[in-house]
């Protein structure tokens, strides 16, 4: 699953796709709608790939979240309806899937919002329960040191 291309955009709602590079930012796309449009080098834009939930021994890449539900689940939709769980509910869920999460860190609208991204990214059959390119090349490049090593 390849999330460098899949923006979230500070202050607009949902997930978008990288289409052009400009000089002054770029255009994109809207997952929800397909609209087309700016975002400014002075949006705050972050790639989902450059994002991780904080666990309690290091950072967890969110492309590593979302493949652990999308195993969970049985390469189905998000289970618990997230937007009505209590908080306690919805921390025991995603403890299933990021396990040694850091309860203070990461908080409930986080957890929300990584499950509507799931959900989103699903339906868009931009989910595989796989690892993205890079972490495959790297996972043969270790396994080829590994045997060369032997």
């Amino acid at each position: 699953m390849d999330l460098s291309n899949i923006l979230a955009i500070a202050g607009k709602l949902g997930l978008f796709k990288l289409v052009s590079q400009t000089k002054t930012g770029a255009v994109v796309e809207s997952l929800l709608d397909g609209k087309r449009i700016p975002a400014f080098k002075n949006d705050k834009i972050s790639s989902l790939s450059e994002i991780c939930m904080f666990t309690t021994s290091e950072d967890y890449p969110l492309s590593e979240v979302f493949r652990n539900i999308y195993n969970k689940e049985n390469k189905g939709e998000v289970s618990i309806d997230f937007k009505k769980v209590s908080t306690k509910e919805l921390y025991a869920y995603f403890g299933e899937v990021l396990p040694n999460m850091d309860t203070e860190r990461v908080y409930p609208s986080d957890v929300k919002k990584a499950l509507s991204w799931y959900n989103l990214l699903l339906s868009k059959e931009l989910i595989d329960g796989e690892k993205d390119k890079a972490g495959r090349e790297e996972a043969d490049t270790e396994a080829e040191e590994s045997n060369t090593a032997e």
